[in-house]
């Protein structure tokens, strides 16, 4: 059952008293006051921590619209995030730097290159669904790599962030969190409404059961495809985020491994609930920090803590939270 239609009273409290419903709002609150602890004397580096995790919590989130409630398992998500930051270096690189500029055709190339592999992609089901994305994802990586013209393997530095109609507001870091946060908070709500709407109704049915779907007048084929496009052009803001804090772009942003970490944040977090992805992203970034500082070995130890997760916690970090259970 959706947990929107159920009564808030009804709604379970995990170990940390959470209810389902007030998780969100606390998670984005948090959010929203981090910054206050580097005006109270906290390591700035702190908050910049903070915005590589919401930049990753938004391509995290764009992944668990088409696997959480498509049943679409990508591996090749990560393209999309290369594809926005490229398209902000590149055009960077021949003084084109005005945010109004790079991020429609930020979002027309990601949305074109979602439309042609997810046409493709789309017609192939389970795990050739998976290799086929990887093998695109793959392609584009290695067309990057060739870019020799811009950095190549080595990657690509850019100068300055992007202009905001002549401004270098971006330039200002506080002003850089709350820009960023507020593209996750707008993402999230986005594929909130949309998983609520006939839409997300017609995806999760066509996750359940694409011949009954097609029986009662809905092509699981067209709503797939246009999930595929939305997360794509959602992802590629990620990109373009990414590329304008860490300020350089590199073809590893692409990789394999990257899509990977990816479904790791949705599925730590708690599969197919969105604002689960956001705790993943925090979860597994935090821990590499974290693990990284401790030991240069810190693969080591976070491999098999995810593999605790997978095994005890089926419904992910969020699962915890709120007390749902693995049978839930």
């Amino acid at each position: 059952m959706n947990e929107a239609v159920i009564p808030s009273a009804a709604l379970p409290k995990g170990p940390f008293g959470l209810r389902r419903n007030l998780l969100p709002a606390v998670l984005f609150l948090a959010f929203a006051l981090a910054p206050l602890a580097v005006a109270f004397g906290a390591d700035p580096f702190f908050q910049s921590i903070l915005i590589r995790i919401m930049i990753f919590a938004i391509a995290a989130i764009s992944l668990d619209l088409i696997l959480g409630f498509g049943g679409m398992v990508s591996l090749g998500h990560a393209a999309f995030i290369g594809i926005g930051a490229y398209a902000v270096g590149i055009l960077a690189s021949h003084g084109i730097e005005e945010a109004h500029v790079q991020l429609p055709i930020t979002l027309a190339v990601a949305s074109l290159f979602a439309l042609v592999t997810g046409a493709i992609s789309l017609r192939t089901k389970g795990v050739y669904f998976i290799m086929i994305t990887l093998a695109f994802a793959q392609m584009i990586m290695f067309f990057a790599t060739s870019l020799s013209a811009y950095g190549g393997d080595d990657g690509l530095t850019i100068w300055t962030r992007s202009q905001v109609f002549g401004s270098d507001i971006l330039g200002n870091r506080t002003i850089f969190y709350y820009v960023t946060f507020a593209v996750m908070l707008g993402c999230y709500l986005l594929c909130r409404a949309m998983v609520v709407s006939r839409f997300g109704r017609v995806l999760r049915g066509s996750k359940e059961n694409p011949v009954r779907m097609e029986a009662i007048g809905f092509s699981p084929y067209r709503f797939q495809l246009a999930a595929y496009v939305i997360a794509g052009m959602m992802c590629s803001l990620a990109g373009f985020l990414l590329a304008n804090q860490a300020e350089f772009v590199s073809p590893a942003y692409m990789s394999w491994q990257r899509s990977g970490e990816l479904l790791i944040m949705v599925i730590l977090g708690g599969l197919g609930s969105l604002h689960g992805a956001v705790i993943g992203a925090a979860a597994l970034l935090l821990l590499e920090e974290g693990l990284a500082g401790f030991t240069e070995h810190w693969k080591i130890i976070l491999g098999p803590l995810l593999v605790l997760v997978a095994l005890f916690l089926r419904q992910g970090i969020l699962g915890l939270l709120t007390g749902k259970k693995n049978n839930d």
